[in-house]
């Protein structure tokens, strides 16, 4: 009876811990929670006790199953306000609402599983190792008269430094491709990469050479080779194990010195900017009884006068889906009010809002159209403005239904619900010497493709040199959504080396400057201007040159090099 006892109490204490850490490990990827400094030293130590985990796991199948149980528990909390986007404005039952996000939290946990059992499986040949007392030691053999004892089994030989460099690299390689596979498949959603976590400290200037994943390796490595030294301390392999750290020690020291090199210069003069932030409940946002007083708000603050005398913005960012009709619905008095804001302001407006055009064919797009005062008032009506970009990567149920799907975004009354994708490569527009390229709500998620608008389109486009991102987050109320997609846009700026503005409905709107450090913010949920001079830089960082290139190979050839050696080591 009491041994069933203990063996349930060790059962859920072994349910329960990696739970836990992995819940603690959701804290490291939004400022507020906890502060700014603190959060990469949190990411790093949290995954130190899943790496501990797989070290002194017994199968392949516990290893996973602590992989698992850590991502549960890390993407229920890190993702708990898709809740309210589905409950409270979706109007899905609370039950049901629970359980999706618990599904979804399952469905990113798989990943973590795959990292730690595969892990275990690829590197049982070392881990064997780690704590090897001795090397083919022979009990001596008594006099004849005495009966013969067996000889002592031969134990494997302590475990050296290159089986520790190996483990530490196959554990941040598979966590490194298990980040990029879940930023890719099925449109993609690497939201809590473990990149994210790192836009502070040590590790921030690896961003600019390797992107978000290669920093993800870098701190699973890091997690990994302290997991490795608290494994086999107080044995012969301490030592060994030591200098595996050490390397990771080299890591942050290349990260220190990577984010001393400077690689962007200053291009033309600093620019004034206007961010607006309307915070308008997205209960009310789409609501017909309430539109007016929406745009009504955004006209007001879009329009304030400057608070030095004439030192108007040459540029008004407003947030996504700003006016939430199609423009060819709107009443041309209000397209009027528009234009007489860019004339007293004496600016360009950047707006998003979502399009209707025909082309021969019907093409409905979340889009951003740049105007002035002297944009003719009939090709806004027409969606033919000087400049538009239409969003590309579309946000599934939101945006675009996948196939089969139509029931479940009908049972969520979600508006304007399926959109036609923009190209992948836009153009940017010029402003005041600077070229602009905007991007929508959750596509600053996705490095890849930014860097894409920093480029330069032979010769016809220079590339970007200020980044614009529009958001409404409002589907997901007073929530670590707003500080996280700020941690995430930070991360752009660093791997781009482009200051990255966001105008958003409810937060976080903010001037972000090319070394990722936020230069200006306004208080989320609440209404208000952000008035900002910013310098457009250029000058392209490896990471725009390279993309994810790098850091693929890095991991590619990392388990390659364990993969033959472990398998040298079986065939001896």
């Amino acid at each position: 009876m009491r041994s069933n006892l203990f063996a349930g109490l060790n059962h859920a204490r072994r349910t329960l811990q990696p739970l836990l850490i992995g819940a603690a490990h959701a804290f490291s990827f939004s400022d507020g929670p906890l502060p700014a400094w603190l959060l990469p030293y949190v990411q790093v130590l949290t995954l130190t006790f899943l790496a501990l985990w797989v070290w002194r796991s017994g199968t392949v199948r516990q290893a996973a199953l602590s992989g698992f149980l850590f991502g549960l528990g890390n993407f229920a909390l890190g993702l708990y306000w898709i809740y309210i986007s589905l409950h409270t404005y979706g109007g899905l039952h609370p039950v049901l609402s629970g359980v999706a996000v618990l599904v979804m939290a399952a469905g990113k946990a798989v990943f973590v599983a795959l990292v730690t059992g595969l892990t275990y499986k690829f590197c049982r040949p070392f881990l064997a190792r780690l704590a090897a007392p001795r090397i083919n030691t022979v009990i001596a053999k008594p006099d004849a008269a005495a009966p013969q004892q067996a000889e002592a089994p031969a134990l494997a030989a302590p475990a050296g430094f290159s089986t520790f460099l190996l483990t530490a690299t196959t554990w941040a390689s598979l966590w490194m491709l298990a980040e990029w596979l879940r930023g890719t498949l099925f449109t993609g959603f690497p939201w809590m990469n473990i990149g994210y976590a790192h836009a502070d400290g040590p590790f921030s200037g690896w961003a600019s050479v390797l992107g978000v994943y290669g920093v993800a390796w870098v701190a699973a490595f890091t997690a990994g080779a302290i997991a490795l030294l608290m494994q086999a301390q107080k044995s012969p392999s301490e030592s060994p194990a030591a200098m595996t750290v050490v390397c990771a020690i080299g890591l942050v020291i290349g990260g220190l010195g990577l984010a001393q090199i400077r690689w962007w210069q200053p291009l033309g003069n600093p620019m004034l900017v206007r961010l607006v932030q309307g915070n308008i409940e997205q209960s009310l946002k789409f609501d017909p009884n309430h539109l007016q007083q929406g745009i009504d708000t955004y006209l007001q603050l879009a329009g304030l006068p400057p608070k030095e005398a004439g030192a108007n913005p040459a540029l008004i960012i407003l947030p996504e889906t700003v006016i939430p009709l199609f423009q060819n619905r709107i009443a041309p008095q209000t397209w009027q009010r528009w234009l007489d804001v860019a004339n007293a302001r004496q600016a360009t407006l950047l707006m998003g809002i979502p399009l209707h055009t025909n082309n021969g064919e019907d093409r409905y797009t979340n889009s951003v159209i740049a105007f002035n005062g002297s944009t003719p008032l009939a090709s806004l009506q027409a969606g033919t403005a000087s400049y538009r970009y239409d969003k590309h990567h579309l946000v599934p149920f939101g945006e675009f239904i996948p196939p089969g799907f139509r029931w479940f975004v009908d049972a969520l009354n979600i508006p304007l619900g399926d959109f036609n994708r923009g190209q992948t490569r836009q153009s940017s527009f010029s402003l005041a010497g600077q070229r602009i390229a905007p991007n929508i709500c959750y596509e600053d998620v996705f490095g890849e493709e930014i860097i894409e608008g920093v480029r330069s389109i032979n010769g016809t486009d220079p590339g970007a040199s200020l980044l614009v991102n529009v958001s409404n987050l409002a589907w997901f109320g007073q929530s670590w959504a707003l500080q996280q997609h700020l941690q995430i846009a930070r991360m752009r700026a660093l791997e781009t080396a482009r200051p990255m503005l966001r105008a958003t409905n409810t937060g976080m709107t903010a001037a972000i400057d090319p070394d990722g450090k936020v230069r200006a913010v306004l208080t989320p949920l609440q209404p208000g201007v952000l008035d900002v001079e910013v310098q457009g830089t250029q000058g392209l960082t490896p990471y725009v040159r390279w993309g994810n290139i790098p850091a693929l190979l890095l991991a590619l050839l990392s388990l390659a090099t364990a993969a033959l050696i472990a398998r040298k080591a079986r065939t001896q």
